[in-house]
């Protein structure tokens, strides 16, 4: 029987790397950070891996010694593991190199994320992963959750059989924090696979007193080089190795794994070489593309190295006439990036002779849209392919951009899209995950949660985009046609377009301290106008106001939860009400029953305290309520503001033409005001007893 679950991205590869680890030696980094709490939290339960044991994790001071202690402890004999992401992954690069010369069977499970050059950002790229190519690590890659459960495995198992070691990666946040629906593995059918007699080899390879040998010598230019080139027969053998280990998860899973997976036409004439998340919006975009008659495909590239020209050529149709390789990552002043120049390469000494060009895309996250492809798949076919363009930006510097195809809808019938605007540490991105495993587990449903956070963390702003459907959920970007938005706090709606994208006929729930008098008075003439020319359900809640008086204080997300529930008819009313109180229990009830309590009242009142909004047909006619007005600071004006507005994403390249080191203007904090403050404190002078 299937067993299925509802986890994200970090899970499913802890899951599996517990499975396959002694020790794991670990130092956090984000978004990595959730794969070792998660195996540290079932070693302490007491969890045993395939070998019957706990695993020992250690955590280290830094990368550096996390690396250290990775390279020494498989020196001695023990299956060693680590977890990281970006420049903790940057640190660990020298002791690869050991690694990997040494052949030995070390498993880095990376939630790739972008590397601060002129800035620091913590959202997901290829930007660390692609720094580690010439290490000699083989680099595994998967594009969902479901792929890192079914993958991941293949990394340990191979690293084991083949003597070298795995970099095994995914996209950070985007698959590393996405939440979905999956089938999970099965540690016997991992262990069936084990090649045990490897195991043994390695072990009693291990530094051990009692059959010393000397392991790292110095060496002089009589034989260096020899012993460089000693090792291609191991990184010969391991592309059929990997290929044989895919093709016994396919037999398990019934879903096809090779080296390389093509999608799409078999007579196409276009198509996409990419590899991680995006490979899942290119695969539905292709599907769309052909039902309209045309000829086009994908190639989903899993291991990129070693680079196999053999199983590459093998899995691109003959047909192929045009090729667009997409990289999520940006090498300054090279002819492309490192995808776009392995492909060209393998190609060199074939003869077949397509077309070849390269973009760039997703850096620190950036969104990418079906449109986007769209517009890849018309740059491909036109008289005179761009190429090195980018994709989902506007740049009016260089002209490297491709201006995405709008109005390009793949999601399938009975997918519902929902959004919920919240304040980071208000409990609604923890209630969001709730509602997904309540959907995923208890349903025969598919669920799929991603949580739009800006780096500020707690009081930031959260965007939670959840999907709900019949069928398994493709969609690595973010909703941008919703069938319901919540908005947790009132101020939002003065700040933030948080109607975009809201479907005609959607629904609409505020929680405010407004009546549904006063609502004409406070909201802003473009969402006013907005709700009555599109027939939005309009429903708002004082949430705050029941929280604080069952004693909740400003946490407001159960009642919110429960609300949604009765609006937006995903599942049986009844049903969500006792998981949401299972949940509760599951959640609270270390905590005692007064907090059970207090958050089964929660969702009853959410419930009973919507108000249905009649929508006056003025508002179809409001004007919009003017901008603040402009401060004079050029900086502040044309770049701080959009930002803040979080519409950042229309700013083109020229907009930080001034800005290209990465150097801003200081005190720019003062122009970030919210008013998202539910009560405001006042100065007391007669009581103040001027402690400071």
């Amino acid at each position: 029987m299937v067993k299925m679950k509802t986890m994200d991205g970090n899970t499913a590869a802890a899951y599996i790397s517990y499975a396959f680890t002694d020790v794991a030696a670990i130092y956090p980094i984000t978004p990595s950070s959730p794969m070792a709490e998660v195996v540290d939290e079932w070693a302490a339960q007491g969890k045993k891996n395939i070998f019957g044991q706990t695993v020992k994790l250690m955590e280290m001071q830094s990368e550096a010694g996390a690396s250290g202690a990775v390279h020494g402890s498989l020196q001695a004999g023990a299956l060693t593991t680590t977890y990281t992401a970006s420049q903790g992954l940057l640190l660990m690069i020298p002791n690869m190199y050991k690694m990997a010369g040494e052949l030995l069977p070390a498993v880095f499970h990376v939630s790739a994320r972008a590397l601060a050059t002129s800035s620091l950002s913590i959202f997901g790229d290829h930007q660390d992963v692609m720094a580690t190519r010439q290490t000699g690590f083989a680099l595994l890659a998967e594009g969902s959750v479901q792929e890192v459960m079914d993958l991941a495995g293949v990394a340990h198992l191979s690293a084991i059989k083949g003597r070298v070691p795995f970099l095994n990666f995914f996209d950070g946040f985007r698959t590393s924090h996405e939440i979905q629906k999956i089938e999970v593995m099965d540690y016997a059918n991992l262990e069936k696979l084990l090649d045990k007699d490897a195991v043994d080899a390695f072990r009693k390879r291990g530094l051990n007193p009692d059959n010393p040998v000397i392991r790292g010598t110095a060496q002089n230019p009589d034989i260096y080089f020899q012993t460089r080139e000693a090792v291609n027969t191991y990184y010969n053998a391991l592309p059929e190795i990997v290929e044989d280990y895919m093709g016994e998860i396919s037999k398990l899973t019934g879903r096809e794994y090779h080296l390389f997976n093509y999608y799409g036409a078999e007579d196409a004439e276009d198509i996409i070489i990419i590899m991680g998340s995006a490979s899942e919006t290119v695969r539905t975009v292709v599907e769309k593309l052909n039902a309209e008659g045309k000829k086009v495909g994908v190639l989903v590239v899993h291991l990129y190295r070693p680079f196999s020209i053999e199983h590459f050529m093998g899995a691109i149709p003959q047909s192929v006439k045009r090729i667009a390789v997409l990289d999520r990552t940006k090498e300054p002043g090279a002819f492309g990036e490192p995808l776009y120049l392995d492909v060209r390469a393998a190609f060199y000494a074939s003869d077949r002779k397509p077309m070849i060009i390269g973009g760039r895309y997703g850096l620190g996250s950036k969104d990418l849209l079906p449109g986007d492809i769209v517009a890849v798949f018309d740059n491909l076919a036109s008289s005179e392919p761009k190429n090195n363009f980018t994709i989902s930006i506007t740049d009016d510097v260089t002209n490297t951009s491709l201006p995405c195809v709008a109005g390009v809808d793949v999601t399938p019938a009975g997918t519902k899209g929902c959004k919920f605007w919240g304040l980071g540490s208000d409990g609604t991105v923890g209630a969001n995950k709730s509602a997904i495993k309540i959907i995923g587990d208890h349903t025969d449903m598919y669920a799929q949660g991603y949580f739009s956070y800006d780096s500020k963390k707690s009081g930031g702003v959260t965007v939670s985009h959840l999907r709900f459907g019949h069928t398994p959920i493709m969609a690595p970007y973010l909703i941008d046609a919703a069938d319901f938005v919540a908005v947790h706090n009132q101020s939002y709606v003065h700040k933030y377009d948080v109607t975009a994208g809201l479907k005609k006929g959607g629904t609409f729930l505020l929680n405010c301290n407004w009546s549904a008098e006063d609502l004409d008075a406070q909201l802003p003439g473009q969402l006013k106008r907005y709700i009555a020319k599109n027939d939005i359900k309009f429903y708002i809640i004082d949430a705050v106001k029941i929280a604080q008086e069952i004693g909740l204080g400003g946490r407001i997300n159960m009642i919110m939860q429960s609300a949604f529930f009765k609006l937006a008819d995903i599942i049986p009313l009844a049903d969500a009400v006792k998981y949401l109180k299972e949940a509760v229990e599951h959640s609270y009830g270390k905590k005692g029953q007064n907090i059970v309590d207090m958050n089964n009242a929660a969702i009853d009142k959410g419930i009973d305290a919507i108000v249905a909004v009649d929508v006056p047909a003025s508002w179809a006619e409001a004007g919009d309520t003017a901008a603040e007005a402009a401060t004079g600071n050029e900086f502040v004006d044309k770049l701080l503001v959009p930002m803040n507005k979080l519409e950042g994403d229309k700013l083109p390249v020229s907009a930080f033409a001034d800005y290209a080191d990465g150097t801003f203007p200081s005190g720019t904090a003062a122009y970030e005001k919210r008013g998202i403050a539910i009560d405001v404190p006042e100065w007391q002078m007669d009581t103040c007893i001027q402690c400071n």
